[in-house]
């Protein structure tokens, strides 16, 4: 009866889900009785038909598709939840490592000045030492100094295993001269694995030193035998655990900066040795230096002569006592431990910080001798100089991301220039720039009008160059004579933006009013840089001066092969506009030309007493004389004026030659109308337009309108002299 309810309820619901009757069957189903096959069995008995089952089917189908939905929303939106909480996780992970790492130093150290202190108290007390001995009487006491016949022994059979094993290793003996204070410490077979896909690499073998590591690798032809592969110093090591995750287990990683290798011990115990003897051999050799430096900034007291019976011995003395050399204390704490602080701040990229400890020794350093130990520490600070000069070239070079602007390169920049390297980074940081540039011009999309591609080449480019300089300015304001390295970069900068400029521009034939659009953004866009004081017009005009020549000469010859063809057919027969709209427009047209008198050569009924092709002729010259006023400057003077003056003489040569070969009254009147419009208001007006645009009269055009200077030629020819 139940089952029979819920069946009405589901059919009430019309086939939905979100019914009473829907609700009743999601909880039927989730009960953990549930059988499929009684429920099926139990659905059929009580179904009329066919189509009873096909709509139940229905609703469970829509029921387990609204389920997959909500649960793949769930999922989706914990999905972000997920992703940091891994990564959280991961952090977390890494920092107990290092803390693990850490307290496992210290605790290291402290038992190595524990050992310091108990045998510095043994020699300054003999009487502590008997009395500790006494107390340990099991002879179980580690602090027991060995006699100096064992210590001998022990020393002398250390060096003789080290030469032994060494002797194995092929290319290696001119890189460990052998010296009395040199030894081995432990020594054993690894398998290295690759840092970042964990694929194994090589077997080799290491040597364990008191001051350095040693790897070398397997000989596959000769057993026992090796060759060498690196040689690592124990104060530029870290040593850092792998966790296990099998397959990959029983692994330590070590940090040699900017390298480092992953290696595999055979088993855990291995390992586990490995990591200690390490940890104990580094903290022994930094307690070893520590005391050696402390003991080399003490004043040394002289050795007592013995007594002689030299009476003047003494007297020598004192007369010429040793000169004493002011002693450099490098005892200090953050001294002993600046090239460790100096790796912490080159591996957490505290560059600041890194130039701020340089800063600190050389002026605690200036003015003092140079000491052997000085010495020795410059050495090794000079090694994390040049690592840190390898980390910020880097961070300047074009591979790494070019966003965020001129701006993301000043805190590289400014480290290099504190460090001295001013030249290097200004050299980076034009590179970068340069790099920047190039790839926001290549990211532009051609599309639609060449004029509009246009306005985003000039702002992209320009603004880029003015950020630039301005960031220039700012990091190098100090250093003067890097400005002439920038006036350089701006001059090859431009003349990339001038390569994308002219393919689009001239390359693609398009028309002189277009090139002239173009070329003017182009000036008005570099007027810009006038704010800083940087002036670059006479680059872009020294790189554009080849194709706007050849714009203007190609459209020099396309106006005088169009008013050749229209002086083939000259009928020399008056217009006829056909309308006063037509008419209108004309006027307007003549007088945007600069023709205030065409309402002269008006006639009565929409006629115009002058030839289409004079008309014609003047309507095409002024445009183009207006078009390549545009792109004038100084170096194109010479070629806008000859081109103007082989279109002109085009149309009056043609003029000239009909007026002499025309016999007709009437139409020798006419082509003296024609004539006389040329000469006295086209030419006028020409050369009227052209003193504007240049600045100076042209005495060329002043000679076209002397008609008594033109030669009698064939108006075929554009080669006529005047």
């Amino acid at each position: 009866m139940a089952l029979a309810l819920g069946e009405s309820g589901l059919a009430a619901g019309g086939g939905g889900t979100s019914g009473p009757g829907a609700s009743r069957l999601r909880r039927q189903l989730e009960l953990g009785s549930f059988a499929a096959g009684e429920y099926v069995k139990q659905l059929s008995q009580q179904s009329d038909g066919d189509r009873d089952l096909q709509e139940h089917r229905q609703r469970i189908q829509a029921l387990s598709e609204e389920t997959a939905q909500s649960l793949k929303r769930n999922v989706y939106q914990n999905y972000r939840q997920f992703i940091e909480t891994a990564r959280e996780i991961s952090y977390l992970e890494s920092e107990m490592y290092q803390l693990s790492h850490i307290l496992t130093e210290q605790k290291g150290i402290m038992e190595a000045v524990t050992q310091a202190l108990l045998l510095q108290a043994d020699r300054d007390d003999p009487a502590l030492g008997v009395r500790r001995a006494a107390t340990d009487s099991h002879g179980n006491n580690p602090f027991l100094p060995l006699s100096a016949k064992e210590v001998a022994a022990s020393e002398e059979g250390r060096q003789r295993t080290l030469t032994t094993l060494l002797e194995k290793v092929e290319g290696c003996r001119d890189l460990l001269p052998e010296s009395p204070g040199k030894y081995l410490v432990y020594n054993g077979d690894l398998v290295e694995y690759d840092a970042d896909h964990m694929a194994q690499v090589q077997r080799v073998h290491a040597f364990l030193m008191n001051d350095c590591l040693l790897v070398a690798t397997w000989l596959p032809n000769r057993r026992g035998a090796y060759r060498y592969d690196a040689l690592y110093p124990l104060d530029g090591l870290a040593v850092v655990n792998v966790k296990d995750n099998p397959p990959m287990k029983d692994m330590f990683k070590l940090l040699m900066f900017p390298e480092s290798r992953i290696f595999q011990a055979e088993n855990a115990k291995i390992k586990k040795e490995w990591l200690e003897v390490l940890e104990e051999t580094k903290r022994s050799r930094a307690l070893s230096e520590k005391l050696r430096l402390e003991q080399e900034a003490l004043p040394r007291a002289a050795p007592p002569s013995p007594e002689s019976s030299n009476p003047f011995e003494k007297d020598e003395d004192e007369v010429e006592p040793p000169p004493e050399q002011e002693k450099v204390d490098l005892s200090l704490e953050w001294i002993q431990e600046l090239p460790e602080d100096l790796d912490v701040c080159i591996a957490q990229r505290d560059f600041e910080g890194a130039v701020d400890l340089l800063d600190k020794l050389n002026e605690y350093l200036a003015g003092k001798p140079v000491s052997q130990p000085v010495r020795e520490l410059r050495t090794k600070v000079d090694e994390r100089v040049r690592q840190l000069t390898d980390v910020l070239v880097f961070e300047l070079s074009p591979d790494r991301s070019l966003r965020g602007g001129p701006r993301a390169t000043r805190r590289a920049v400014s480290q290099l220039i504190r460090l001295g390297q001013s030249t290097k980074a200004c050299e980076l940081f034009l590179k970068n720039r340069a790099a920047a540039v190039h790839t926001a011009i290549r990211q532009l999309r051609i599309e639609g009008a060449t004029l509009l591609y246009i306005h985003k080449l000039c702002h992209v480019f320009f603004t880029s160059l003015l950020e630039t300089a301005r960031e220039f300015e700012t990091d190098f304001a100090g250093n003067s004579g890097c400005y002439s390295a920038f006036v350089v970069w701006a001059r090859s900068a431009m003349k990339m933006f001038v390569d994308a400029f002219s393919k689009q521009v001239f390359d693609s034939k398009e028309s002189l009013s277009t090139a002239a659009e173009c070329v003017k953004v182009a000036k008005e866009h570099c007027k810009q840089l006038s704010e800083i004081g940087l002036d670059l017009t006479f680059i872009i005009h020294t790189l554009l001066v080849k194709d706007i020549k050849g714009a203007l000469q190609s459209y020099k010859d396309i106006i005088i092969e169009a008013t050749k063809h229209r002086n083939s057919e000259e009928m020399w027969r008056k217009m006829n506009l056909m309308t006063p709209e037509a008419l209108g427009k004309l006027r307007e047209e003549m007088r945007s030309c600069g023709v205030c008198s065409f309402d002269q050569y008006t006639g009565d009924d929409c006629w115009v007493n002058l030839s289409y092709t004079v008309v014609a002729f003047t309507k095409q010259t002024m445009a183009f004389l207006e078009e390549a006023l545009k792109l004038y400057f100084p170096e194109l003077h010479m070629v806008l004026l000859e081109s103007l003056v082989e279109i002109i003489l085009v149309a009056v040569q043609h003029v000239d030659y009909s007026l002499r070969c025309e016999q007709g009254p009437e139409k020798k009147a006419f082509i003296r109308q024609n004539a006389s419009f040329l000469y006295e208001t086209v030419l006028p007006v020409i050369e009227k337009r052209f003193e504007e645009g240049v600045g100076k009269p042209a005495k060329q055009l002043q000679d076209l309108r002397n008609p008594s200077r033109l030669m009698r030629v064939n108006p075929e020819s554009t080669t006529s002299v005047v």
